[in-house]
């Protein structure tokens, strides 16, 4: 894998032109930043309604995964990069070979876009993670438990698209195969572990780079969705460098450009596994916007365009709690009691544009900044109970 810094390139006031491929929350969240340095930006995304689709200078609805919509959209950018994995891997080779910078590149979102190949990258890298093994077919992986080369249970993972809990289901036994789809999978050994954590590093194309504090995640536990983001991690300093030291090692393996939030288990015993990574501005990092000095999409601005990287520290405890649309509800969004949480300290509201809600759907977060770790759960708590995303 190899990238090119960028030299010399006068970004702010001026003719530069930011691809972005994917235009939802997170696209929305980093033209907060491209609208503060005035840098112009065009985004792709497949929806007529997208949440980027106003504050962008240029918006085209288009197939992300279409070879030619994905050429033709970043042939005439001067940097390309992404808020979403699933596109075209190969129209964006092609565009690196025409001279477009694209970070992170081809190869490594090739890798990270397939489940099986991003474990094997592990493996080949001496990353810890947890055992597993990759079937192209569910006659395979039915075939291994017959031969008892497959026990159950075990974490089922679709080797494509899955996201946001997607793709993703705990089997316990042969009836919980029957309505999985036939395609390429992973079978991975359920780990009994303390706490899911993640840690978000940001390098540069000079190989600078920055970590942000380890968060702890608190998880959904059907929908397998990330419910609260907890910065700091209520972890010790030990294992809080050795989750930081393997993030490094993931994010130096992959000769990564942009930020990539690692996520891990810490298991009873004290380890950790690498779960998976996102090669993009990410749930994990939300809090950052009013916790640290340098926001996660400012901070991933300042790497695709090669820029001095910022402060990763904190200015105050951070949670996040994921607004979600509640369960029973599919159709126009209404935000139920979002003055309550409004009236909380330290509580800022993003909401994410997005005019339909339904079940499980990510429809806004709320961060809440206080002293301690404590104080901000708690608030975040009340948050979670009172503010509800139904419909109208």
């Amino acid at each position: 894998m190899q990238s090119h810094a960028i030299i010399n390139m006068e970004y702010y006031s001026s003719s530069f032109t930011l691809g972005i491929l994917g235009g939802g929350q997170l696209g929305k969240m980093l033209l907060t930043e491209t609208r503060k340095m005035d840098i112009a930006t065009k985004v792709l995304d497949p929806s007529s309604e997208a949440p980027s689709r106003l504050a962008c200078n240029y918006f085209v609805q288009g197939d992300l995964m279409d070879f030619d919509t994905v050429v033709n959209f970043g042939q005439d950018v001067d940097v390309l990069t992404i808020e979403i994995e699933n596109v075209n891997a190969d129209a964006l080779q092609v565009l690196e070979k025409r001279g477009v910078k694209v970070y992170p590149s081809s190869e490594t979102l090739r890798t990270i876009q397939n489940k099986a190949t991003q474990k094997l990258f592990y493996v080949d890298n001496n990353l810890p993670t947890a055992p597993f093994q990759r079937f192209a077919y569910k006659d395979e992986m039915l075939h291994a438990i017959d031969n008892e080369a497959l026990d159950f249970p075990f974490v089922w993972k679709s080797a494509q698209f899955g996201y946001d809990g997607n793709g993703v289901k705990m089997i316990k036994n042969r009836s919980d195969i029957d309505n999985l789809p036939n395609n390429s999978c992973i079978a991975e050994t359920v780990i009994d572990f303390e706490m899911e954590l993640a840690v978000t590093v940001a390098r540069r194309p000079s190989g600078e780079m920055k970590l942000y504090p380890v968060v702890e995640m608190d998880f959904h536990p059907e929908a397998n969705q990330v419910t609260f983001v907890i910065c700091p991690a209520r972890i010790s300093n030990d294992i809080a460098k050795k989750a930081e030291l393997i993030a490094l090692k993931v994010a130096a393996a992959f000769e990564h450009v942009g930020l990539l939030a690692v996520e891990m288990f810490l298991t009873k015993e004290g380890d950790i596994l690498v779960n998976e990574v996102a090669p993009r501005t990410h749930n994990s990092g939300h809090h950052t916007i009013e916790s640290s000095y340098t926001s996660q999409f400012e901070q991933h601005l300042r790497t695709v365009l090669d820029l001095p990287l910022g402060s990763t520290n904190s200015k105050a405890a951070g949670v996040m709690v994921n607004l979600v649309g509640a369960e029973g509800f599919t159709g126009p969004v209404y935000y139920e009691n979002i003055e309550k949480a409004l009236a909380q300290n330290g509580v800022s509201v993003h909401i994410y544009g997005k005019a339909e809600t339904r079940p499980f759907r990510k429809m806004g977060h709320c961060t809440v900044v206080a002293p301690t770790v404590d104080e901000a759960l708690q608030i975040a708590k009340n948050i979670k109970d009172q503010l509800i995303v139904k419909t109208k």
